[in-house]
C-alpha cells in the first residue's frame, strides 16, 4: 500500500497536523468568503461544509462576482436527544447566524445553512456553550451515533441512549485542533508528536456511520449503515446486541465499482462489550479500508471485497475474543410512531411530522414559533428522528394540557394527519446549497407527493404507509435505495426511479426507469399504485407487491447491483 499513490484526501490529512491545516489563518482572511481547497476538506472534520447558493451562480457570474459563499454547520446530537434549553439556543442561532431555519437531518442531527465565514467561529463556539458540538459531525471519522427515539420497548430507551452517547464519546477524535481553532483553547507546546489513539494520523479512509436500534422498529435503518447494534431484549432486560457491518447507500452514476449495500449481521456482543466492538470495527476499517480510490473507501467495500466471514474473523482477532452467535430478531417497519404515545413513568411522547425536516415559519404555518413557545415550558426533552421528524418527549401529565394548547394555537396539532405516503417520505437538502446535487429533492418532493396523493386517494390508500424517498444525487443521504419508491437525481428535473425496497428497510430497491422526468412520475406510478390497491394480498406491502407483480425482480445486493440494473433497463 505504501508504494501506491493514495487518494488526494489522504495527503491532505497527512500534512494537516491532525486536522489543523491553515483553518485558523483562513478564518482571519477577510478578503474572501471562502476557504482554501485543502481547508475545505479539513473543515468537514470540524462539522462544517463550505457551500454556495447555486440559484445565484449564473447572475453573479454575469456580473463577475464571486459565488455567494456560505457554510453549513452540522450539530452532533447522539441518539437525537436535546434539552428544551438546547432547542431554544438552536432556534436563536438559526435567526442570528443562519438563514432562519433549522434542518433536522436523516441522521438525527441539527443543520444550519447560510452562515457566512465571519460568523463561522462564533456560531460553533456558541453551539459548544449549549453542551452540544460539531466535531466529527462530518469527515473521515465516526459521525453522529443514531438511536431509536421512540422504541416500542420504551423501557430500554434510556439504556440505548446511554450506549449511543458512550460510543460517540469513545470514538470522538482526540486532536486538540477543534478546541484551539473554535473554542480558543490553549495550544499545548510539546516536543512529543500528538497522537490519535484510535484513528491515527490519517483517520479513516471515508466517513463512518453507526446506529443503535431495538426491534421491531428499524427507523434508524440499520442495514444502510457501516456498523449497527441491534438490541436484544429478554424479559424486559437489555442483554446485548447483534452486530451488523457493511451497509452503505452511496454510489456514482455510471460507475459499476460503486453500489449501495445492505449490512451483514455477523455476531452478538454484550452491553459491556459495545465500546470495544465499535472501536475494533473502526480499527479494521482503518487498517484495511481502501485509501487509493476514495469512491471505494467505505466499510461496505471492505466487507464486500473480503467477505463477511473474513471480516468477522479479523474483528475477533482484533478483539481478542469471539463474538457470540447471532440471536433472533425481527424488524417490522422503519417509520415513525406519530401522535401521542404513552411512554414510561407516566410520561407522554408526541411525534410531529416535519416536511423535509425543515423547521421554519410561513404565514400560514408558524411552526418554528410554536415549537419555540413549547420549548419555553417543556420539562422533558426533544428527540430528532431518523425520518427528519420531531418528538416532544417525556411530557408530564401536568404540562400536556399547556403543550396541547400551544399546538392548537400555532396550527401544529394536526401535523401528522397526512397521507401514509407523505408521512413516510424523506428528502435530502439538494439544491440550492449542495454542491453534488444534480436535481431538486427537498424543494420538489412535496409537490410530487401532492400529485401522487391524488392517485392514492382515488385508490383508497390514503392511510396506507408506503416509503418514498428522494435525493438530488446518487450519494443517497435520504437512503432511497431501501425505500419502496425511490428517486435519485440524474439530471435537472429527471430522476432514476427505483421500486421494490423493503418496508422495514431490509431489502434494496431496483431501478425501474432511468433519467425519468419528474413531471411525468404520476403517469408512470399511477397505474402501479392502482394495481396494488386492486390486487394486493392481505397485509402485502407495496415494495413486496412490486416484486410479486413483476415490475422489478427480487433484489440482490453488492456487486450484482449494476448487473441487475442493466438487465432491467434492457427489459
Amino acid at each position: 500500500m505504501s508504494d501506491q499513490k493514495l487518494a488526494a484526501n489522504e495527503y491532505i490529512k497527512i500534512r494537516s497536523n491532525y486536522l489543523r491545516g491553515t483553518i485558523k489563518e483562513g478564518l482571519a482572511d477577510t478578503s474572501t468568503g471562502s476557504m482554501s481547497e485543502d481547508d475545505q476538506q479539513l473543515l468537514k472534520f470540524h462539522g462544517t461544509y463550505q457551500q454556495d447558493d447555486r440559484d445565484l451562480r449564473a447572475n453573479r457570474r454575469k456580473h463577475k462576482l464571486d459565488k455567494a459563499y456560505s457554510f453549513m454547520i452540522r450539530i452532533r446530537v447522539p441518539g437525537g436527544v436535546a434539552t428544551p434549553e438546547q432547542w431554544l439556543e438552536t432556534d436563536r442561532m438559526a435567526t442570528q447566524f443562519a438563514n432562519g431555519t433549522i434542518k433536522l437531518t436523516t441522521r438525527q442531527a441539527f443543520q444550519f445553512h447560510g452562515i457566512i465565514k465571519s460568523n463561522l467561529k462564533r456560531t460553533i463556539k456558541e453551539i459548544n456553550q449549549t453542551a452540544m458540538d460539531t466535531i466529527a459531525a462530518c469527515g473521515d471519522v465516526n459521525r453522529n451515533v443514531m438511536c431509536n427515539p421512540n422504541p416500542y420497548l420504551s423501557s430500554v430507551h434510556a439504556e440505548l441512549l446511554k450506549v449511543s452517547q458512550q460510543i460517540s464519546d469513545h470514538l470522538t477524535p482526540a486532536t486538540r485542533a477543534y478546541h484551539e481553532i473554535w473554542l480558543d483553547g490553549e495550544k499545548i507546546e510539546s516536543s512529543e508528536e500528538e497522537v490519535e489513539p484510535i484513528y491515527g494520523k490519517t483517520y479513516l479512509p471515508r466517513k463512518f456511520k453507526i446506529t443503535v436500534a431495538v426491534p421491531p422498529s428499524n427507523d434508524v435503518d440499520i442495514y444502510a449503515n457501516c456498523l449497527s447494534f441491534i438490541a436484544i431484549v429478554e424479559n424486559d432486560k437489555l442483554v446485548g446486541f447483534n452486530v451488523a457491518v457493511g451497509g452503505g447507500m452511496g454510489m456514482t452514476h455510471g460507475s459499476e465499482e460503486t453500489y449501495p449495500r445492505l449490512a451483514d449481521v455477523i455476531g452478538f456482543c454484550t452491553v459491556e462489550q459495545v465500546n470495544d466492538v465499535a472501536e475494533k470495527v473502526v480499527l479494521v476499517q482503518r487498517d484495511f479500508g481502501c485509501r487509493t480510490e476514495r469512491k471505494h473507501a467505505r466499510l461496505k467495500y471492505t466487507v464486500d471485497d473480503h467477505g463477511p466471514q473474513w471480516f468477522l474473523e479479523k474483528l475477533n482477532e482484533y478483539l481478542g475474543y469471539n463474538l457470540g452467535p447471532v440471536r433472533e430478531f425481527k424488524f417490522e417497519d422503519n417509520g415513525d410512531r406519530y401522535g401521542w404515545v404513552e411512554g414510561v413513568n407516566g410520561k407522554f411522547n408526541l411525534t410531529l411530522f416535519i416536511q423535509g425536516g425543515r423547521v421554519l415559519d410561513t404565514p400560514s404555518y408558524p411552526m418554528r414559533t410554536g415549537l419555540r413557545e413549547i420549548a419555553k415550558i417543556h420539562d422533558g426533552d426533544f428527540r430528532l428522528t431518523a425520518n427528519q421528524n420531531l418528538m416532544i418527549a417525556n411530557v408530564s401529565k401536568e404540562k400536556r394540557p399547556e403543550i396541547e394548547k400551544l399546538l392548537e394555537q400555532y396550527g401544529i396539532k394536526d401535523s401528522h394527519l397526512k397521507s401514509g405516503l407523505r408521512l413516510n417520505s424523506l428528502a435530502c437538502v439538494a439544491l440550492p446549497t449542495c454542491a453534488l446535487s444534480l436535481a431538486e429533492a427537498e424543494r420538489y418532493l412535496p409537490e410530487l407527493l401532492t400529485e401522487l396523493e391524488e392517485v392514492i386517494e382515488e385508490a383508497g390508500l390514503r392511510h396506507d404507509a408506503i416509503t418514498i424517498r428522494m435525493t438530488g444525487c446518487p450519494n443517497g443521504c435520504a437512503r432511497p435505495y431501501i425505500s419502496e419508491i425511490g428517486f435519485v437525481g440524474r439530471s435537472p428535473g429527471c430522476y432514476n426511479v427505483y421500486l421494490g425496497g423493503g418496508f422495514a428497510g431490509q431489502r434494496l430497491s431496483k431501478l425501474f426507469r432511468e433519467n425519468f422526468p419528474g413531471g411525468e412520475v404520476k403517469s408512470l406510478l399511477g397505474p402501479i399504485i392502482k394495481h396494488y390497491a386492486k390486487e394486493r394480498k392481505e397485509g402485502e406491502r407495496f415494495g413486496d407487491f412490486c416484486i410479486r407483480a413483476g415490475y422489478v425482480s427480487a433484489t440482490e445486493q453488492g456487486k450484482d447491483f449494476h448487473k441487475n440494473i442493466k438487465e432491467e433497463a434492457r427489459a
